[in-house]
């Protein structure tokens, strides 16, 4: 099992090489903290470990991925602000977005994203 640290990474939607750079957030504070506060994202941020997020206190929509231990996406859904998704089953991992963002990069059920770490690819 990997060891997950906060940081910056690069994220790639199935064979497309575009980059899009990525948070980590896998202490608690962070995956706590999460978008909380912010205006906007620039590239997305993953959660890990986790299988749901809220919208509570947030002041924009976001674009949410669920992912499974492979990083296959599970469920793509949009959550505006005031929001309680539930969990999903097998999710290990979720992306967030800017709402409309994941639509842009392709991303959708079915997907496989890769996270490249510094110096590493995806923790498997």
């Amino acid at each position: 099992m990997a060891h997950w640290q906060d940081g910056r990474a690069v994220l790639r939607v199935g064979a497309d090489p575009t980059e899009i750079p990525v948070e980590i957030a896998a202490s608690y504070g962070a995956r706590t903290r999460g978008l909380l506060g912010r205006d906007g994202i620039d590239g997305a941020m993953l959660l890990t470990p986790a299988a749901s997020v809220h919208t509570f206190r947030m002041r924009f929509a976001i674009d949410v991925a669920y992912l499974d231990r492979d990083f296959g996406v599970l469920a793509v859904a949009t959550m505006a602000p005031g929001r309680l998704g539930l969990p999903r089953l097998r999710a290990r991992h979720v992306l967030e977005a800017a709402a409309g963002a994941m639509a842009g990069w392709g991303l959708r059920a079915g997907t496989t994203v890769e996270v490249d770490l510094p110096g590493r690819l995806t923790p498997g």
